[in-house]
């Protein structure tokens, strides 16, 4: 994300920002105001060229980081005077916000909190609630001994317009520690809206990962294309000894050489090059990646023009930026991240 906004890194070759104001628009959602901090122009450039295709979008950037809250504050301006949803720009979900905005009108909610079940709460903010679902408190990653629910934040909310008032203009301010904290103290009403809907947050390396093989077996639904995941694009040029064991996604204008073997669950972008003999296992590839004759890709994130050369093995969670360079005969492992541009010369590594 050096050069990507988080908000933009493809998911099955299209930035994540379409799944979601595709999965909105299911919703009847069309009116979307991207409250952007970290490299608006990548975003603003892509709609521009793209179009808006039924969806209107506002942009509100800000010039430094104001939090959740303050973010949604800052956009203030933006929004009509009635209830709306807030999304995080990092989840990954199908949750029902049809079902969520009914439960939260019949329960006449001053703010209504998206929940989802987790395994570790430990590692979450968790939402405790009684047993019509009004929230009782928040408490921050909490040890095994005192985990009461494993019910978390799941970074989807419906707030209602005077709510933004309790906000500090133009400050740092988290719905999390400030704002929803400061509702329960003043006995507003805040409730959880339990779902067992698909969520992931995919902002680490292992979960961008795992958001590509659930989708890839269909374990979420794709907003995008209706749920039908793995195919090959136009323009492909792919040898005939090539074996796909899918489900795997590969994008328009790739070259494909002999005696390739690919791996699902696994996605190469727009314009990828595979030489003799490679193989290629559960990875996620971006546009314009070379992969050299002989490698062996296994887990791994490549980002857009990344290049590795014959006879090299990147496995077990690697993470290349963009531009990267890896000659001929090295080895990575053990998730290591090499920095944007870098280039690592022949027989270097061998982790």
């Amino acid at each position: 994300t050096v050069n990507t906004p988080k908000s933009m890194v493809p998911i099955l070759n299209q930035p994540y920002l379409e799944h979601i104001l595709d999965y909105l628009k299911q919703y009847g959602v069309k009116d979307v105001i991207l409250a952007l901090g970290y490299l608006p122009h990548r975003i603003k450039a892509y709609f521009d060229n793209v179009g808006e295709r039924d969806w209107k979008l506002t942009y509100v950037v800000e010039s430094t980081p104001l939090g959740t809250a303050g973010a949604v504050k800052n956009v203030e301006r933006c929004l009509q005077d009635e209830a709306f949803f807030v999304l995080n720009g990092d989840i990954f979900t199908d949750i029902d916000l049809r079902k969520m905005y009914t439960f939260h009108k019949k329960k006449k909610a001053r703010v209504t909190i998206a929940l989802t079940a987790v395994e570790n709460p430990t590692a979450f903010g968790v939402v405790e609630t009684d047993n019509q679902g009004r929230v009782q408190r928040f408490v921050e990653k909490p040890s095994w001994d005192a985990v009461t629910t494993n019910m978390i934040n799941a970074g989807v909310y419906i707030i209602e317009p005077g709510v933004l008032e309790l906000i500090p203009e133009q400050s740092y301010y988290m719905f999390e520690q400030g704002l929803f904290p400061l509702l329960l103290k003043q006995g507003e009403k805040v409730y959880g809206y339990p779902s067992d809907g698909y969520w992931i947050d995919m902002g680490t390396p292992e979960k961008y990962l795992r958001l590509h093989h659930d989708l890839l077996h269909e374990m979420a639904r794709d907003a995008r294309d209706g749920g039908v995941v793995g195919g090959i694009g136009k323009g492909c040029h792919i040898h005939p000894t090539v074996q796909i064991t899918g489900p795997v996604l590969i994008g328009h204008n790739c070259r494909i050489g002999p005696r390739v073997h690919i791996i699902g669950p696994a996605v190469l972008g727009d314009g990828c090059q595979v030489d003799e003999g490679a193989i290629i296992e559960g990875a996620v590839l971006w546009e314009g990646v070379h992969i050299g004759a002989e490698v062996n890709l296994k887990d791994s994130i490549l980002a857009a023009n990344c290049s590795v050369a014959g006879h090299c093995w990147v496995v077990g969670g690697c993470v290349l930026g963009d531009g990267v360079e890896i000659g001929e005969g090295n080895r990575l492992g053990q998730a290591i991240r090499v920095w944007p541009g870098k280039k690592l010369e022949p027989g270097t590594l061998s982790f």
